[in-house]
């Protein structure tokens, strides 16, 4: 017969040993994660904490709780872990457009905003490299004759579409035909879209999947007519957070963190972003 002793000392054993290979992935992990100096930490957070930008209209990425204001999210848990690796404290400020978030970078209220990048804002913000890429395409009524994306751009053809979006700055260059109708942010787009009976919706395939579920007969169309890259944008002339941003996400990417914060929010219909080219 064992006695309580003998199987104390197991148990305690194997807890010594569980707690031994669990500490030893810790510091393989603070290891390989990239450190941040002191100029970057003072350039994240120059007001002792680290205010991030979330875009709660993005909600395959980040939601607001409408009861508590609570934020929540894969947006969410990379700016804490963000904030938590550069030893900063964090301010999460939630914003129901990106526009308004770029509007809060340039004007000195934000530190970092998650958000899409944009070569049109490159030259007043600071993108990090992509960390997740997500199809954008269209969401058409029931009975709508358009059936891809290259129909879209048609004499007669209304888009509802977020005012100062990605997709604004994109198809605002790219669509000759068709008529842009900007509604604020991603919710006003589809009020937009369903009161004034427009002819497509622009958005991100997972999104407009569940949009489409409360529209009997619309359809998402096939294809996609850009790749929407998610990124950490911060302030132009903060060069060392900048820096230490993209060291940030270089390794969440190739550690299977940002993989593992898709899983564990459920995202679907995303793609975790390929390493960037050497700078």
């Amino acid at each position: 017969m064992v006695s309580h002793a003998s199987s104390l000392f197991v148990l305690l054993r194997v807890g010594a040993i569980v707690t031994a290979i669990a500490g030893s992935f810790l510091l393989e992990s603070c290891a390989t994660a990239p450190q941040a100096s002191p100029a970057a930490r003072a350039e994240l957070a120059p007001g002792g904490k680290l205010r991030a930008g979330i875009n709660y209209g993005n909600v395959v990425l980040a939601t607001k709780d409408p009861k508590t204001g609570a934020l929540n999210g894969v947006h969410v848990d990379l700016a804490r872990e963000l904030a938590r690796r550069a030893g900063v404290a964090i301010e999460l400020v939630g914003y129901d457009s990106a526009g308004a978030m770029v509007d809060g970078l340039k004007r000195g209220a934000l530190d970092v905003a998650l958000l899409s990048a944009e070569p049109a804002r490159a030259s007043e913000i600071n993108f990090s490299p992509a960390y997740v890429d997500i199809d954008a395409t269209y969401l058409v009524p029931a009975g709508s004759p358009i059936r891809d994306v290259a129909d879209i751009d048609r004499a007669g053809t209304r888009v509802a579409i977020a005012a100062k979006s990605a997709y604004e700055f994109f198809l605002s260059r790219n669509l000759k035909h068709a008529k842009l109708v900007a509604g604020p942010g991603t919710f006003g787009a589809y009020d937009v879209f369903v009161s004034a009976k427009l002819d497509a919706l622009v958005g991100i395939r997972p999104r407009l999947v569940i949009e489409s579920e409360k529209l009997p007969g619309s359809r998402v169309l096939a294809g996609r007519f850009m790749a929407i890259e998610q990124t950490i944008a911060s302030p132009r002339e903060r060069d060392a957070a900048a820096r230490y941003v993209r060291e940030f996400i270089e390794e969440a990417k190739a550690s299977g963190l940002i993989a593992r914060m898709l899983a564990d929010h459920a995202v679907r219909g995303v793609s975790v972003s390929p390493p960037a080219p050497a700078s």
